[in-house]
């Protein structure tokens, strides 16, 4: 008989671990939100690289696009640690 038990009790939390999986499955607008983090967290990176280099090569005289083009890189290499960093989680 306490084989029989052991074996109930295994069925049962195999149960409820299965309801709460089925209770927890991704949403359409849970996945959308997800998806759009995640170009947030790659995106913005980048364009604030963009925009900081402009400046900076703006406060240059004649004409400089070393600035835009680093910080654009620096920008992507952030931008995938981000979404790498987010993702792991």
């Amino acid at each position: 008989m306490p084989r029989n038990e052991e074996l109930r009790k295994q069925v049962d939390r195999q149960a409820r671990r299965m309801n709460k999986a089925e209770r927890e499955r991704p949403t359409l607008i849970g996945q959308t939100v997800y998806i759009g983090t995640l170009g947030l967290l790659l995106v913005l990176p980048v364009v604030g690289g963009a925009y900081l280099g402009h400046w900076l090569d703006g406060l240059v005289e004649g004409y400089s696009i070393r600035w835009t083009t680093s910080l654009i890189l620096v920008g992507v290499f952030v931008g995938a640690l981000n979404v790498y960093l987010f993702i792991k989680e």
